[in-house]
């Protein structure tokens, strides 16, 4: 494929994942990130550089970029290919420029006002690395002249998304929601994993769990008390205290029955959605029904976590938000996508 690019990518892994070298390259915009948008903290932004280092691991690289080799020869022509991006992670767009940039084509980037600080010195450093980069990566606050879109955002978003680009090679997404099915079978060490998928990035992630399948009479107590001791890095921070107890309010004044976690309310509820500081559960009496349902809502989906072999594409716990190169963000293979589109 394109050797340059994946060695470049390679060294760029090794590099995140030194946290010297991280606190240094990145911490100015950590902190600059962190004063024009407080859900990203410093914890959380330096989580997510150390999570690209995990997927940009060498033989994790070289194990997932196998498949790809005999689609494209390396004399393809590029493409210049922009991406719309969300801004409710840090970070969130860097598989887009990942898969973009190592099927060698031209990265367009219109990031979040939301997170628009980390990327940028990222690819300063990849440009370091392999300065035939520089020509190739741009950031924009209105993209133009392109070959194909990526573009991420809400559902009512996406409408105006498919009625601008759908002349285009394109990938539109919409909201999708993460779920963990328990079946009274899990370990304290899963829980706790469990714990992370709800309360890393305070839940604002597409891979955040926001809802539980239990099965009926499900002891509580334990989860409670893991949850309550795993997301006391959360405890503190006064946006999400006041959402939470916004949601306490509404739920007494209507008298709606809730469990109290300490940073999280856990809610008898349908949806897949739930609001920042809550997450919903659902009883379950037959796990295979759990399983049909999940399978039907395919489309609203981005992960489910889960020890139980009868739920379909199951992760495991505490693997949501530590998503690999081929954990993609709606279940499209977005690598194969851009080099049909580099033909």
């Amino acid at each position: 494929m394109f050797t340059n690019n994946i060695q470049a990518f390679k060294q760029l892994g090794q590099n995140l994942a030194v946290p010297q070298w991280v606190d240094a390259t990145f911490g100015e915009a950590i902190e600059r990130q962190y004063r024009e948008n407080s859900w990203f903290t410093p914890e959380f932004c330096r989580y997510a550089l150390s999570a690209i280092s995990w997927m940009l691991a060498p033989e994790a690289l070289d194990t997932y970029l196998a498949r790809y080799q005999d689609i494209v020869p390396d004399t393809a022509p590029r493409k210049r290919v922009a991406v719309i991006s969300a801004g409710n992670i840090p970070l969130a767009a860097f598989h887009d420029f990942f898969c973009i940039l190592v099927s060698g084509n031209d990265y367009q980037g219109k990031l979040s006002s939301q997170d628009k600080h980390l990327l940028p010195v990222l690819a300063q450093e990849l440009v370091r690395i392999e300065p035939a980069f520089e020509e190739r990566i741009s950031f924009v606050e209105k993209v133009a002249d392109f070959d194909a879109i990526i573009a991420t955002g809400s559902n009512n978003s996406a409408r105006y998304f498919d009625y601008y680009f759908s002349k285009y090679p394109h990938i539109l997404r919409k909201n999708r929601n993460s779920v963990a099915v328990l079946n009274e079978t899990e370990s304290d060490q899963e829980l706790r994993a469990l714990a992370d998928d709800i309360y890393l990035y305070f839940g604002l992630g597409c891979r955040s769990v926001s809802k539980l399948f239990v099965p009926r009479h499900y002891d509580f107590v334990p989860f409670l008390q893991i949850l309550t001791q795993e997301s006391q890095p959360i405890a503190l921070h006064h946006q999400f205290n006041n959402n939470l107890e916004y949601q306490k309010a509404v739920h007494l004044m209507n008298q709606i029955p809730y469990m109290d976690a300490g940073t999280f309310l856990l809610v008898e509820n349908q949806n897949y959605a739930s609001p920042i500081g809550m997450i919903n559960y659902e009883f379950y009496d037959d796990i295979e029904v759990v399983n049909d349902r999940l399978e039907a809502d395919s489309e609203l989906l981005q992960c489910i976590v889960s020890r139980d072999p009868r739920i379909t594409r199951a992760e495991p716990f505490g693997s949501a938000q530590s998503p690999t190169l081929s954990d993609y963000p709606d279940g499209i293979d977005t690598l194969r996508w851009m080099l049909a589109i580099g033909r």
